[in-house]
């Protein structure tokens, strides 16, 4: 961090009246974000520092509310600014769902509870403000897979080949699309979730980084939860979750809600592989690489879908199994 970039902190946080805390950095995320642990005087908060040039803080702050207003529990903005991308939050804790569950913490309690937190937001109508999960959007996310991944595996694409996988996808939304919009978080797994065990209902489950909200297929987050690259969950949970949910939202077709949901799952894992071949290329971070094996996992198990039989053949043709795993 630049002199400049520490003495703008220090002049925020005398604004606000924590200039006397001490200051702790928090480990971060894939973003440019940083985050700090304040302690002091006025107690704990946190800072996320988020540079203009690479960050726009507003929209943290425009969903934070909306969630909060819908029961849920995202941190309190306690004091900010948006030009220099600077926001002071209200403090959740440690307890990261993938922390305590590696502690032993019960799983299925932990899943169900972030199951009814998601129902809550989907029963809710779409912020008119939201911008929408847009086609050109999706196919750019699967498309990194193509731009990030193949070049990093040593695997050539002719611009054919490029075009005919973007193609099917037009030819899939569709279909992922076929259930209700709702506000799609986008990275709601057990790395984003915090538990709060003394706070009721639905806000026991802390909400972070959902500043790239979107509206978008209800089917999204779900798939975001339990096909989690990061971290395996039992069977027996997954099925619960999935039937939890549609017991809540009687309105989802059931068959329609499956084939939504598989289609997403590989949309979305395409996505990742992408990003971490990206992050890897790009910023020299190797430490995802460790999720690939399960990432293409989750994708090679969506593709029994007959709908995903054009996606299969496409992979066999471009990414051959042998080729499904880390770049690194």
């Amino acid at each position: 961090m630049s002199a400049t970039r520490e003495n703008e902190i220090r002049e925020f946080l005398q604004r606000c009246g924590w200039d006397d805390a001490r200051r702790r950095p928090i480990p971060g995320d894939a973003s440019f974000r940083r985050y700090e642990r304040l302690e002091g005087p006025k107690g704990r908060a946190v800072l996320m520092d988020a540079s203009p040039d690479h960050e726009d803080v507003r929209p943290f702050v425009r969903i934070a509310r909306h969630l909060i207003a819908v029961g849920l529990s995202a941190p309190a903005i306690l004091a900010g600014d948006v030009t220099r991308g600077f926001l002071l939050l209200e403090d959740l804790g440690d307890d990261l769902y993938n922390r305590i569950l590696d502690e032993g913490a019960d799983e299925g309690l932990l899943y169900r509870a972030a199951v009814e937190a998601l129902v809550e937001l989907h029963r809710e109508p779409v912020p008119e403000d939201l911008p929408p999960y847009s086609d050109d959007l999706f196919l750019f996310e699967v498309s990194l897979v193509t731009d990030w991944f193949m070049p990093l595996a040593g695997l050539e694409i002719s611009r054919a080949g490029r075009d005919d996988f973007l193609a099917l996808w037009r030819d899939l939304l569709p279909l992922a699309r076929n259930v209700p919009a709702c506000m799609v978080l986008r990275d709601y797994h057990a790395d984003n979730l915090l538990w709060l065990p003394a706070r009721d209902g639905v806000a026991r489950v802390g909400q972070l980084d959902f500043q790239d909200a979107v509206a978008g297929p209800l089917t999204y987050d779900i798939v975001s939860l339990l096909e989690d690259v990061r971290r395996k969950i039992s069977p027996e949970t997954v099925e619960m979750c999935r039937a939890h949910y549609l017991s809540l939202m009687p309105h989802v077709d059931p068959g329609v809600f499956a084939t939504s949901a598989t289609i997403m799952t590989a949309q979305r894992n395409l996505k990742i592989a992408g990003i971490f071949s990206r992050l890897l290329g790009r910023d020299g971070k190797t430490a995802y690489q460790r999720f690939m094996p399960r990432t293409w996992a989750l994708i090679n198990d969506s593709l029994g879908c007959r709908h995903l039989a054009p996606l299969a053949a496409w992979l066999d043709r471009w990414i051959p199994p042998q080729a499904r795993r880390g770049v690194a």
